[in-house]
């Protein structure tokens, strides 16, 4: 623990932002962290609580009131240890993740949680500082080779940990740099692409080898899914060449909103808008990008994927923006007694929202309107819940002006077609079937293929992805070894 009467004496301090008319003139992160005396503080909020339920509601489970306690000591190489034995990625997690450990803070029963993800973030921003990131390669090797399909944070997490244990890991990627959705869906703005660049050269150094632009098995014909890669690669090759085989792509199947007017220009998916950005923002050149500039903007979707949209729209220039929910709006303060320590339902507004940005809520689209193939319109109409079933209210029909329509409504599995070319069972919301238990977890219908993060488990959380990644790491090297020292 922290300070023993630190939770009665010191308030919860948020990081803060710089101002929106400055952001918005640029995609790089505009996050205060907490100086060393704010972020002590918040260590010292940390409760003798028995129980620490940050630990569980923590998917990676980190060892948070170890770290807290450290911070307040002042002791941050040792923090550094202790957040570094159980989170392979935490400067993306410190930046990105919603940090359920905080809902889960027994502080946050009846106050203020402790600002355990900026510490996080401060702990993880001073290790690189002081270099005491470095990479880790096994003094062994074990001969046996694996393949990693795809590179986003289940698949970095489980690369890096097969090689830190000897073996010969081939990192695999269908776009050209490593990253998955943290390189082509989070923005810049949210997390600099230079924290993924790093961890990338610390996992070469390690002995992970990376192959980009390949696509492995195939994508349906007309697929919106993001795909630079330059050669295919057949799954048959992959399992004569690799003794085991570990699917982590994304969720990229986007959900569709098939009503009248849905082949009109200017709809498109969240997936097309925010890849193209990013490549812009590393230096690329796009074709025939898709611009927000002087457009009525409608976000349909009202999660992170809606939001990311909202402040990449703000960044073009956009005459306006609104964001779509089919949702009843939220309370604008949980029920705690009724959710603690449980990811509670509340209202919550994102630094994009904060910078222009009008939110509808229970609202349905019925029809996209357009003139000479080009969207201009939609016709909507409010909705309510009775018994978890929707109706629609009478009467309340309406059109909205919108030149640029883009769809976050969430992903609904993997693609199919990859799953499809390995032969791998898929259960019933079109996900890779492979259970978690201790003995043969993480393993699919077809020997030596394994499956993880958002491939397994549908969309998810970034620290859920690392959390796959490493126990799925796990379960390779005992398939291949008999048994492993890498953590569960």
């Amino acid at each position: 623990m922290g300070k023993v009467t630190g939770f009665m004496e010191y308030e919860r301090v948020e990081e803060g932002y710089k101002p929106v008319p400055e952001r918005l003139k640029h995609y790089k992160e505009f996050t205060i962290a907490l100086d060393d005396k704010a972020a002590q503080v918040q260590g010292a909020r940390c409760m003798d609580c028995g129980i620490p339920f940050c630990n569980s509601g923590c998917p990676v489970n980190n060892i948070i009131p170890d770290f807290n306690d450290l911070v307040y000591r002042q002791d941050w190489e040792g923090a550094w240890l202790v957040l570094d034995s159980t989170n392979n990625y935490p400067e993306f997690t410190g930046r990105i993740c919603p940090a359920p450990c905080e809902a889960a803070c027994t502080l946050n029963f009846n106050n203020d949680p402790v600002g355990i993800k900026s510490i996080e973030r401060a702990i993880v921003d001073r290790a690189w500082e002081n270099g005491w990131v470095q990479p880790r390669p096994p003094e062994v090797r074990t001969g046996k080779k694996v393949a990693v399909v795809g590179s986003g944070p289940a698949g970095m997490a489980a690369a890096q940990q097969l090689a830190r244990v000897g073996h010969e890991v081939t990192l695999i990627e269908k776009n050209d740099r490593i990253g998955g959705l943290l390189r082509y869906g989070i923005p810049d703005f949210k997390m600099e692409k230079h924290h993924i660049d790093r961890r990338v050269e610390q996992m070469k150094a390690e002995g992970v080898t990376v192959r980009t632009g390949v696509l492995v098995g195939k994508l349906p014909e007309g697929s919106k899914v993001t795909n630079w890669a330059k050669e295919t690669l057949a799954p048959e090759q992959l399992l004569k060449d690799f003794d085991a085989v570990l699917l982590a792509g994304g969720a990229e199947q986007s959900r569709d909103l098939p009503v009248p007017g849905r082949d009109l220009d200017g709809i498109h998916f969240a997936m097309e808008f925010l890849p193209q950005q990013n490549k812009v923002n590393a230096g690329d050149k796009v074709k025939g990008q898709i611009m927000a500039t002087g457009k009525h903007v409608i976000v349909i979707g009202g999660g992170d994927t809606g939001s990311d949209c909202v402040g990449t729209s703000n960044r073009h220039g956009a005459a306006g923006v609104v964001q779509f929910e089919l949702m009843p709006q939220p309370p604008e303060e949980e029920n705690k007694p009724l959710t603690w320590p449980y990811w509670p339902y509340k209202l919550r507004t994102s630094s994009s929202h904060e910078e222009g940005c009008e939110r509808e809520f229970a609202i349905a689209t019925k029809e996209f309107l357009g003139e000479k193939g080009k969207v201009t319109g939609l016709k909507t109409v409010r909705v309510e819940w009775k018994d978890g079933k929707m109706s629609e209210v009478p009467g309340s029909e309406q059109v909205l002006k919108a030149d640029l329509v883009l769809l976050a409504m969430g992903f609904v599995s993997p693609v199919a077609s990859i799953l499809e070319s390995f032969g791998v069972e898929r259960d019933a919301r079109g996900n890779a079937r492979a259970g978690t238990d201790a003995a043969g977890g993480y393993a699919t219908s077809v020997p030596k293929v394994f499956a993880a993060g958002d491939m397994r488990r549908g969309q998810s959380l970034v620290v859920w992805a690392i959390r796959e990644g490493r126990q799925a790491a796990r379960a390779v090297d005992e398939y291949l070894m008999g048994t492993s020292v890498l953590p569960r």
